[in-house]
């Protein structure tokens, strides 16, 4: 069965937020696997990091299996160090999302997060070669490009996941602009990122919404929606759909996809709740469909 997967959280919420919210995920959420960690900002990982343990221990309790994500970004003596030591562990599985993680893990098992750019069979066939046993694909690749992905993961034995819900990330970057847009330096931010529990909105100059901000992340303004070509990736040998956390209800997010896959509910009644629940956040696919990213195209014009 296609495991459903809770990717970490990428947004600055405070201590109490992530408990609380892992709390019902271990609880009440019908996922497989969660991914924790810090993986925008390293000076935000204090805030939250003495509750890994127990985080942890209430999830696996909640049957659910965890995975550590490194950082996406990797430039200081304490961001190679914190990598470095995520890279020693041996339980729970991690997850590396940059090359230094990659060179501290000398080989051994590890999954590859989605800001590795497995872009294409090589590249996973390369990861392989380095220890990886799972992949997660950049959340712009169009759907063949997926199943020629999925096809050389399966050879090769890995498990292969794919971003289905969420804002996408489209870039990280060396300075931080949700400091700078408030007039603030990237060391002296006052971590204002935490005002923005669903990222920082940008609109155009005709004031239309265009991305989101997120610390040194760029996201996509839209939410992600690759429900109805779930389907088509599952059968194309896709082992994990993941869930990005945003500022709703994931529990219930999380419960209209596991309806949806397992033909519990209807895919119209499916996306009618999950739209009820994402209020006025639109919709988009785009990427799958090798269009635009930001558009939202129709199922039946899936290929």
């Amino acid at each position: 069965m296609t495991k459903l997967t809770l990717g970490p959280i990428a947004y600055h919420w405070s201590a109490e937020t992530r408990r609380d919210f892992y709390a019902r995920i271990a609880d009440e959420a019908p996922v497989d696997e969660v991914y924790l960690g810090e993986v925008i900002c390293s000076k935000r990982a204090p805030f939250h990091e003495g509750d890994l343990p127990a985080t942890i221990e209430r999830l696996e309790r909640g049957g659910k299996t965890v995975i550590l994500s490194s950082l996406a970004e990797v430039m200081l003596k304490r961001e190679r160090k914190a990598t470095a030591d995520l890279a020693s562990m041996d339980s729970p599985e991690i997850e590396i999302n940059n090359a230094a993680g990659l060179f501290a893990r000398g080989k051994r098992p590890h999954r590859i997060g989605p800001f590795m750019n497995a872009y294409n069979e090589a590249t996973i066939a390369w990861m392989a070669a380095q220890g990886a046993t799972h992949v997660c694909l950049p959340a712009e690749m169009p759907g063949p490009a997926i199943a020629v992905a999925a096809a050389a993961a399966r050879d090769l034995g890995l498990g292969v996941e794919v971003q289905v819900f969420g804002r996408v990330s489209l870039a990280v970057s060396a300075r931080c602009y949700h400091a700078r847009a408030h007039g603030r330096t990237k060391d002296n931010c006052q971590f204002v990122c935490e005002e923005d529990a669903d990222g920082m909105p940008l609109r155009t100059t005709d004031d239309r919404p265009i991305l989101r901000v997120n610390g040194i992340q760029t996201q996509s303004e839209s939410y992600m929606d690759l429900m109805p070509e779930a389907g088509q990736m599952i059968a194309c040998g896709i082992t994990h759909l993941r869930l990005m956390p945003q500022a709703i209800d994931m529990v219930a997010v999380a419960t209209v996809f596991r309806d949806a896959l397992d033909s519990t509910r209807g895919l119209d009644a499916a996306e009618a709740a999950l739209r009820e629940l994402c209020g006025g956040t639109s919709f988009s696919n785009g990427f799958y469909h090798g269009q635009a990213g930001y558009r939202r195209i129709a199922a039946a014009a899936a290929v």
